[in-house]
């Protein structure tokens, strides 16, 4: 059921973003992989805000079956994130267009001819950058805005903090830039707008809420930690990452490079079964990760980790053998709202903040006006 929507909220709460993607609000739930599943985007979407659906996890046919379960949910606009290096992305891509999905989302950006066919088929394309010269490429491409991801954010990350690479952003595209990477209340939100962003994307925020489907033992584990209980490490699959520090985190910080070689060799064994990719697509995906990454041949190898390790805690509950993916904003989260609740919250008190400001603002003006000047 959808939500009761506050009341008249501050016009600068429709941002250019509500208009791209059709939605109430400028809050957008990213495509988190084994986490964003149809119950989660759906329920983002009934709430108002832009549900992104991850399907980077899912074979072609798990992905069509999950946006037909979405669609069972919800008549709301909602997204579909892919891996933009994946082997059969344009396969992929032809799914989103056949079955109608409103916006394409990419976690590493695809080809402009991949972004060209999506964009004369319909679809919004949003790509996620993490940093200046990334946006400015896509840009280019004709991608309809960018998701800018700053370092405190949680999963592949950077080092440039969203303070300081969203203006940067902001100032160097002429494109909608959604800013991500510490937002989790209306404050954020606004000070997002402030900067020039169209509205915030959130990841751990929507993680830790009734609607997801993350075992209850494992959102426990996110609501204790402090804000300085994250680590960022290229150890876990070679590329910089932010995840929650654990006993098993400190493991394998701690572990020397054969162990991690073993137990990469075993995930990349157990993602392939899974997902059923032949391995001559693996090995392309491996090779092109490894030439837009500057990987070596070890940290190749571990690149199968990050979806193993996060299944093993996002879908199995088991803390002994898998990964947290999270953003420092978890360790300001102390609640599990509704998907219904948390946009409300975040709209509600982004409308009083703007609202207290421009008061502010009004009466600042009165008090140093002229006598007699209107």
């Amino acid at each position: 059921m959808t939500p009761t929507a506050p009341g008249p909220l501050h016009p600068a709460l429709h941002t250019p973003l509500c208009d791209l993607f059709g939605v109430r609000y400028p809050i957008v739930q990213t495509g988190m992989g084994w986490v964003s599943g149809p119950e989660l985007t759906a329920a983002t979407a009934e709430a108002g805000g832009l549900g992104i659906l991850a399907g980077a996890t899912l074979t072609p046919a798990e992905t069509r079956a999950a946006i037909r379960a979405v669609r069972e949910r919800t008549d709301a606009p909602f997204g579909v994130n892919l891996r933009g290096d994946a082997a059969d992305v344009v396969e992929r891509a032809a799914i989103l267009v056949q079955e109608g999905v409103r916006v394409a989302s990419f976690a590493l950006a695809p080809t402009e001819k991949v972004v060209r066919g999506l964009k004369d088929a319909g679809l919004v394309v949003v790509p996620s950058v993490g940093a200046r010269r990334h946006a400015e490429k896509v840009q280019a491409w004709g991608v309809d805005a960018v998701v800018v991801q700053g370092g405190e954010g949680g999963g592949h990350t950077g080092s440039v903090p969203t303070s300081i690479l969203l203006p940067q952003v902001v100032d160097a595209v002429g494109i909608p830039v959604i800013a991500a990477g510490g937002f989790h209340d209306g404050r954020g939100l606004v000070a997002a707008l402030a900067q020039g962003a169209v509205g915030i994307a959130m990841g751990t925020r929507f993680l830790l809420t009734s609607d997801s489907t993350v075992p209850e033992p494992v959102k426990q584990q996110y609501l204790r930690r402090g804000v300085t209980d994250t680590v960022v490490t290229d150890l876990l699959d070679g590329v910089p990452q932010r995840v929650l520090r654990t006993e098993l985190v400190d493991r394998l910080l701690a572990a020397g490079p054969v162990a991690r070689t073993g137990r990469s060799l075993r995930h990349a064994v157990a993602f392939q079964r899974m997902s059923g990719i032949p391995w001559p697509d693996l090995v392309r995906e491996g090779l092109a990760m490894r030439r837009s990454h500057g990987l070596g041949w070890s940290q190749l190898l571990m690149a199968a980790n990050t979806p193993m390790m996060l299944r093993a805690s996002m879908v199995d509950g088991r803390l002994d053998l898998g990964t947290l993916a999270g953003g420092q904003v978890a360790g300001l989260i102390q609640d599990l709202p509704s998907c219904a609740e948390l946009v409300d919250r975040i709209v509600t008190e982004a409308d009083a903040v703007l609202t207290r400001l421009t008061a502010t603002t009004a009466a600042a003006a009165a008090a140093t006006a002229e006598p007699g000047v209107p």
